[in-house]
């Protein structure tokens, strides 16, 4: 059975560009997917999950694991589904107006190292415990 035209699929094309303008004109329910965040080592073990990764919710507590402010903790402030960004309590810079703005992070540089558990994320979980 083929699928209608409007399900978008990950492209299976090699191409950058192909890539980029699928990750751009992704809709949100697609985009929420690029939000995976891997999960410690530490959490795997503390919340008996097997799974890789998890959509990252404001309140969750994160590490860096790559970039300049590698090795610091935050707590993510928000979540924005249209960049596809996340931004961290405590992690800002000063514009030219010489206000203080939050800085947007790559969900691919962060680990999470604690999760706000809600009865939603609940729901997720039983589904992957051991």
């Amino acid at each position: 059975m083929k699928q209608p035209k409007s399900a978008m699929k990950q492209p299976k094309s090699a191409k950058p560009g192909k890539q980029r303008k699928f990750r751009a004109k992704a809709p949100l329910h697609l985009k929420k997917r690029f939000l995976k965040v891997h999960i410690s080592k530490e959490l795997k073990q503390k919340l008996g999950i097997q799974k890789r990764t998890l959509v990252v919710n404001k309140g969750d507590t994160i590490r860096f694991i790559s970039g300049s402010n590698k090795g610091k903790t935050g707590k993510v402030s928000e979540v924005d589904y249209n960049k596809v960004k996340i931004y961290v309590d405590g992690i800002t810079k000063t514009n030219v107006k010489g206000q203080e703005k939050n800085v947007s992070v790559e969900p691919s540089n962060v680990e999470l190292i604690d999760v706000n558990i809600t009865d939603y994320r609940k729901s997720i979980m039983k589904s992957i415990m051991k």
